[in-house]
């Protein structure tokens, strides 16, 4: 039988490995998390025990199983229109400040796992739209990004199951923005996907290249990493931000102490932080 316990030495060698890899800290006594998510992978690779597993994830030459390893590691529950707040802000107050500009709306979620969030926030425009005849005629842009490239996968296919579309998914909006892929599964509907693309980028590195975004969704994110490392991605995401453009962080999260490039607005329910000027 495989073993699946994992050596004190070797569970701080791999701490250390994800930190440096994507920035995600894992406390003390974690060796559970560590095996929960890694034994599937020792029957994929051949490997006998979660000893060697990890020790070859080490080795730079393992390139597929260090990409498998961080995908296992870094892929995260969720669901649609979480909290439900952050989608009723757009529509209530941050679209129509919007639509006064007369230009392409970009909106990035800075972690999309399997998809939800930039599905949710490109349904939310739509519902918009519809409410407002003639709003955004240059359209809103949704960019997903994510570390992982299986959950990039997941996102391009857009098919979910059952089980995936009754979290936090109302019958009507099911009804409205998905349609029958066979099998079970359910794909989002062409007219949402076309404001949607995705792309792989790993947090820790530089956003550049992404362009500039009037709102940055990166919720349930933050409380994974260090402080130096949250520091430096609100400071990037400030630097990617148009003029008083908007920050969507998780309800546990908070900017306090960390930057000070942003306004905090208490909403109700809810706070998200606006880009000074």
């Amino acid at each position: 039988m495989p073993n699946k316990d994992l050596q004190d030495k070797e569970y701080v060698l791999f701490r250390d490995f994800l930190e440096q890899q994507c920035g995600i800290v894992l406390g003390e006594n974690k060796q559970y998390l560590v095996k929960s998510r890694l034994a599937p992978l020792m029957q994929r690779f051949g490997v006998a025990s979660l000893s060697e597993l990890v020790n070859k994830t080490l080795s730079p030459f393992e390139r597929q199983l260090r990409s498998a390893v961080i995908d296992a590691m870094t892929t995260n529950e969720t669901l649609w229109f979480r909290d439900t707040y952050p989608y009723e802000l757009l529509k209530k107050q941050i679209f129509p400040e919007l639509e006064k500009d007369c230009r392409t709306v970009k909106i990035w979620s800075a972690a999309s796992s399997s998809g939800q969030e930039p599905y949710s926030i490109a349904m939310t425009a739509l519902e918009y739209q519809q409410s407002r005849p003639g709003a955004f005629s240059l359209g809103v842009h949704v960019l997903g990004t994510d570390i992982s490239n299986t959950m990039l996968e997941h996102c391009q296919r857009a098919e979910y199951d059952g089980l995936a579309l009754s979290r936090g998914l109302s019958p009507e909006r099911r009804s409205k923005f998905f349609e029958d892929s066979g099998k079970g599964m359910m794909r989002v509907k062409d007219n949402v996907r076309k404001n949607v693309n995705f792309r792989h980028l790993n947090l820790l590195d530089s956003y550049t290249l992404l362009g500039k975004f009037d709102i940055i969704f990166c919720r349930n994110v933050l409380i994974y990493f260090s402080a130096d490392v949250k520091a430096k991605i609100i400071r990037q995401f400030a630097q990617s931000l148009n003029p008083k453009g908007y920050l969507f962080l998780g309800a546990s999260e908070s900017l306090s102490s960390l930057n000070n490039d942003f306004d905090m607005l208490r909403c109700n329910p809810g706070i998200i932080y606006r880009k000074k000027t």
